[in-house]
């Protein structure tokens, strides 16, 4: 339930928002306007009593910063950084200036990164193709990010904005300057990408009349239905039917709302371990708590990181087999964990899965060699697969 003392707090906070629809004609109040409601939010004890107050301070925040990012893209002409995306996917190395990214770059792929002993070495983005298990992966080497990044300096908004567009990042942190990882990750989170993450389950259907309505299918202990509510008129709907699938926060239903956020895998990489202590390492370890420790110098770690890299990406290999023929052991075909015999013949041929009969499948997903399958049938890595027709 919200309060009279909430509704009041309520009504304090759109006082702002309110005034703001006057005309502006710096650009000092929608900035000092976005520093106060992060310093109000920062300062508020997040409860059931306040969580209303919150979630309506977040929402306006928001759309703040969307109509300020929105503003400075028609005013600013980015030149920004143009890639062809090659093989079966796109990894995108991310990390502070001077951390080793290009010699590590360098040393898992066959790209020629310039290398210095100095910040800010790539200027641009140099791409390398890492082949490994028969996939391959695009592995892109960016200019070092520096803070204030998503702001726009030290084009870091160009950076960022190629990170959107792959399949993964590699978070690279200098084992000297484990810092860089917190800032990194605000970084990642003002341009809308979620690490790690997989989308809220929400769906919100758009009605005429009615109100909003809420229901939930688990129990929902971040966020109250009036909290849901609240955020939900900030964003111009008031009516509108919700269900809410994952015990969500009221940021992962603001993000739901904006619609432009990039789920995608993450793993952060701690590298130069062999510059510092055994003992610090150990700390490190417990602080960052990272996917794999590498010394590139060392050649230690790289060959657990290209398995990593390939696992993280979901990806496994299926080999086919023609009738009456060996199988083709040396060109698996890369796809996703999860892909079932239908799946791979939609990607086979048009009219394989409309003209199938049955398959055989040899390997860790069938029972005996040989073993025949239907379409419905998942296949794991290794599996051979014969597709037999009409």
């Amino acid at each position: 339930m919200v309060t009279k003392k909430d509704k009041a707090k309520l009504k304090e906070s759109r006082k702002p928002a309110q005034a703001k629809k006057k005309e502006v004609t710096g650009r000092v109040e929608p900035d000092q306007r976005i520093k106060d409601l992060e310093e109000q939010i920062s300062k508020t004890k997040y409860n059931k009593r306040t969580q209303g107050a919150i979630g309506l301070m977040k929402a306006q925040l928001a759309k703040l910063k969307e109509k300020k990012e929105a503003r400075a893209s028609k005013k600013t002409v980015h030149e920004g950084y143009s890639i062809r995306k090659t093989g079966d996917a796109a990894v995108i190395m991310v990390g502070f200036p001077s951390v080793g990214k290009s010699t590590l770059l360098n040393a898992l792929t066959n790209a020629e990164s310039e290398v210095a002993h100095y910040a800010f070495t790539t200027l641009t983005v140099v791409p390398g193709v890492l082949d490994y298990k028969g996939a391959k992966i695009q592995v892109l080497d960016v200019p070092g990010v520096v803070a204030g990044a998503a702001s726009g300096k030290g084009r870091g908004k160009e950076v960022l904005s190629v990170m959107r567009n792959a399949e993964m990042t590699m978070v690279v942190v200098d084992a000297n300057f484990p810092e860089h990882y917190e800032q990194l990750q605000k970084e990642m989170a003002e341009v809308g990408i979620r690490p790690n993450q997989q989308p809220p389950d929400v769906r919100i259907t758009k009605k005429a009349t009615g109100g909003i309505r809420v229901a939930s299918t688990v129990k929902l202990t971040k966020i109250d239905v009036e909290t849901v509510k609240i955020v939900m008129k900030e964003f111009r709907i008031v009516n509108a039917d919700i269900v809410i699938r994952t015990d969500i926060s009221v940021d992962q239903l603001i993000d739901v709302l904006e619609k432009n956020k990039v789920y995608m895998p993450t793993i952060l990489v701690l590298t130069k371990i062999d510059t510092i202590s055994s003992e610090r390492l150990d700390e490190l370890k417990k602080m960052l708590n990272p996917d794999i420790c590498i010394s590139v110098h060392k050649k230690y770690g790289l060959e657990d990181l290209k398995e990593l890299i390939f696992n993280k990406l979901s990806f496994i290999r299926i080999y086919t087999k023609e009738i009456g023929k060996e199988a083709d052991m040396k060109e698996p075909m890369i796809m996703l964990k999860g892909i079932t015999v239908r799946g791979m013949c939609r990607k086979l041929h048009k009219d394989f899965e409309t003209k199938f009969k049955f398959s055989r499948v040899w390997g860790k997903s069938a029972k005996f060699p040989g073993q025949k399958f239907m379409l419905d049938h998942e296949l794991v890595d290794g599996d051979v697969l014969e597709i037999h027709l009409n």
